[in-house]
């Protein structure tokens, strides 16, 4: 029986079969951010342990710092001055790479760790972070830890791990006009559910995923775990390979045509089973956008809301109707045309380069509409500045958006900055529980291109009727 990528890898990186279902694999590289990172290295100094292969550990400020302009260690989150230097004390004082504030390698982990090539096709890659599994979209095995894993990674480079079951989703079919990868994505998860991926490791493929850009890929496997999967997977294959060449921390010349001749191996063989396979026709897909409070909650811009007495399951009806309750919706009504009070462009999902050049195109020559607060944070500096330099942020401050510094910003509340009590936000981000962006604040999920269309519109809108797209 042929090997699906994920055995390849697994098999790659088995230190010993600890006999109970768990294997210890060894762990190429280990990435922190200032709000789980701080706890994992401060408890390895409280244990007397040192950090076992510092080259190979990374860190970025990200999650708690300020993003408005002229930002300093001063956060709007109460405590969080203390999260910045105390992982900047701990970091300098492990002797690892910290990309500190002020440092133009910065920015949110997912999107560093790939724009600097830490993240490479076939490494092992970890994080206090769920949305680790992001880096999937070049061909790794990256998936998410909590603090105490942390402290063991760092001092061991290795992890116990349970093999989790494959299973292959192929998108087929060519993209329709506004479709992106977020809306395959939230199409996955609303059609699945979001506990779908649960217990699986899952490799994404399929003629449209072939077309994805890098970037792209990252997006979709960024919310693989919120279908509930332990981590996404795309096979490494030449757009890899040319989005990772000349970086900082990848392979350089002398063992460049070494490192490609192995990545090319890790694909899954022809006759590789996997435990579930699902196939999705993506011709007939429009743009995604959520209505409820879990990214399951969602369908096509043109559909109205769901009435939960519809649904069959006693558990799934009571959670609808709660969810409509917080959202202020109601049965029946339509999402194109709700209003909205803020946009949002920014997060480890969608906050690259191409997210905000694509997001640009559509905005040139239009204007945020009256009362919408728009907010676009580049995902790193290394974005900021590329999209400065093509002009960018021009295009969004003159339309009416707000251009920030670099970093998770309002994907989350912490106790700091939040769009306000029962506003109505659309975000590019990739969660949308009770509060996630403010005390009783109402998010709804769509791509780049969504967001801005709807904030031009003032309300939900259909990015395929934006007048000059």
């Amino acid at each position: 029986m042929g090997q699906t990528i994920i055995d390849k890898l697994w098999a790659e990186h088995t230190v010993a079969d600890l006999g109970d279902g768990a294997t210890l694999l060894y762990i190429d590289r280990i990435f922190l951010h200032e709000r789980t990172g701080s706890v994992a290295l401060k408890g390895l100094e409280t244990a007397g342990h040192k950090v076992r292969h510092p080259e190979q550990v990374f860190c970025t400020m990200d999650h708690i710092v300020d993003t408005t302009p002229g930002r300093s260690d001063e956060t709007r989150m109460p405590g969080g001055r203390e999260f910045i230097t105390s992982t900047r004390a701990s970091a300098i004082a492990a002797g690892i790479h910290l990309f500190d504030l002020g440092d133009d390698r910065q920015g949110i982990v997912h999107v560093v760790s790939p724009e600097q090539g830490i993240a490479l096709p076939g490494v092992t890659l970890v994080c206090p972070d769920s949305h680790t599994c992001t880096l999937g979209g070049l061909g790794a095995l990256a998936w998410g830890i909590g603090s105490t894993e942390g402290e063991h990674a760092l001092a061991t480079k290795t992890l116990a791990v349970r093999k989790p079951r494959s299973m292959r989703i192929r998108f087929e079919g060519q993209l329709p006009p506004g479709v992106y990868a977020k809306d395959l994505i939230l199409h996955l998860i609303s059609r699945f559910g979001a506990s779908g991926g649960t217990g699986y490791a899952i490799e994404f493929a399929g003629s449209a995923i072939r077309a994805l850009p890098i970037e792209a890929r990252f997006t979709l496997c960024n919310m693989a775990v919120e279908f509930g999967a332990w981590t996404g997977i795309v096979a490494p294959d030449e757009t890899t390979f040319n989005y990772v060449r000349g970086r900082p921390f990848a392979p350089g010349p002398a063992i460049w045509d070494q490192a490609v001749a192995h990545w090319r191996t890790l694909v899954s063989d022809a006759d590789a089973v996997f435990d579930r396979e699902i196939e999705i026709d993506c011709t007939q897909l429009g743009p995604h956008i959520t209505w409820g409070t879990s990214p399951q909650h969602g369908g096509n811009i043109g559909d109205a809301v769901p009435d939960p007495a519809a649904e069959p399951d006693q558990n799934r009806r009571q959670s609808m109707q709660r969810a409509l309750d917080y959202m202020g919706l109601a049965p029946g009504a339509p999402l194109e045309g709700l209003p909205i009070s803020a946009a949002f462009i920014g997060s480890c999902t969608n906050s690259r380069i191409s997210d905000l050049r694509e997001a640009a195109r559509l905005l040139r020559g239009h204007k945020v509409a009256a009362g919408v607060k728009a907010i676009c944070v580049p995902g790193s500096s290394q974005v900021k500045k590329a999209a400065e330099a093509e002009g960018l942020d021009q295009i969004f401050r003159e339309a009416g958006f707000e251009w920030r510094e670099s970093g998770c910003s309002m994907c989350f509340y912490a106790g700091g900055e939040s769009f306000g009590l029962e506003e109505r936000v659309v975000s590019s981000t990739n969660r949308n529980f009770e509060n996630r962006q403010g005390p009783r604040t109402r998010t709804h999920l769509a791509s780049p291109a969504t967001v801005v269309a709807s904030a031009i519109a003032g309300s939900l809108a259909d990015v395929r009727k934006l007048k000059g797209n």
